[in-house]
């Protein structure tokens, strides 16, 4: 028997509608919402030949499991954008922008990261699979489609994959608030790679010994460090800054 993945709210229903709505198997929609867009969605849908029920808030509250759905769940096949990271590197013209995540757990801020990738034309995000979140309802629902359009590998070794990536020239550039250097003195415009750690413990030693280099995001303020969401922002943004220049 099949099993379908959960996708709740506006975003990652129209998301998937958009990309690959032959991979939607049905569509659940609040009998009580008649506003428009709602009824966008409904028209979305009925020309995509996808199945919709009209169900009670409550039958959504159970489909989506808690999670926050305004009112449309859809249950979908899982999507697969690439197998691993050498489907991605063949396919890419011109420098490679990466974004690698260890031990980074927290649903939301993977939500947000995909999110942020998406925006700063990033090729992929990578991920341990024992130290990470998969893409389950409330990382689609955060990512806002973005879970849709970047790939999102999990690999068995984290530490292998990113040196298969350096035999492939793709520069690792790591976090960290002990370094030395910051991120302005990064050559982004290379094929490169950034390299986060959840935030508390940051990247596991491995990890960080495997980078090919260490920086940090300069902090004027109080607070120690940014949520990796925000930093992953920063760092990206700064790639996407030289690059445009």
């Amino acid at each position: 028997m099949a099993t379908y993945q959960v996708l709740a709210g506006f975003h990652a229903v129209t998301a998937r509608l958009r990309h690959s709505p032959d991979s939607i198997k049905e569509i659940y929609i609040e009998n009580a919402r008649k506003d428009k867009r709602m009824q966008t969605l409904i028209e979305q849908a009925d020309r995509q030949q996808v199945k919709i029920y009209f169900v009670d808030v409550h039958r959504l509250d159970g489909l989506s499991k808690g999670i926050r759905h305004q009112g449309v769940v859809a249950l979908a096949e899982q999507r697969q954008l690439a197998v691993n990271v050498d489907d991605v590197l063949d396919v890419v013209e011109g420098p490679v922008l990466l974004l690698i995540l260890d031990s980074v757990t927290d649903p939301h801020n993977l939500g947000a990261c995909l999110r942020t990738a998406d925006a700063a034309g990033v090729h992929a995000v990578i991920a341990p699979k024992d130290k990470a979140v998969g893409l389950n309802a409330t990382v689609q629902r955060v990512a806002c489609g973005a879970a849709d359009t970047v790939p999102y590998l999990m690999v068995t070794n984290l530490a292998r994959t990113m040196r298969q990536l350096k035999e492939r020239d793709v520069w690792l550039v790591g976090t960290t608030d002990q370094a030395d250097h910051t991120i302005y003195q990064v050559d982004a415009k290379r094929s490169m790679a950034w390299v986060m750690g959840a935030e508390g413990d940051g990247m596991r030693r491995l990890t960080a010994e495997t980078c090919d280099e260490l920086v940090r995001i300069p902090m004027a303020g109080s607070v120690e460090s940014l949520n990796v969401s925000v930093a992953s922002a920063v760092c990206l943004y700064e790639t996407a800054r030289q690059r445009l220049a």
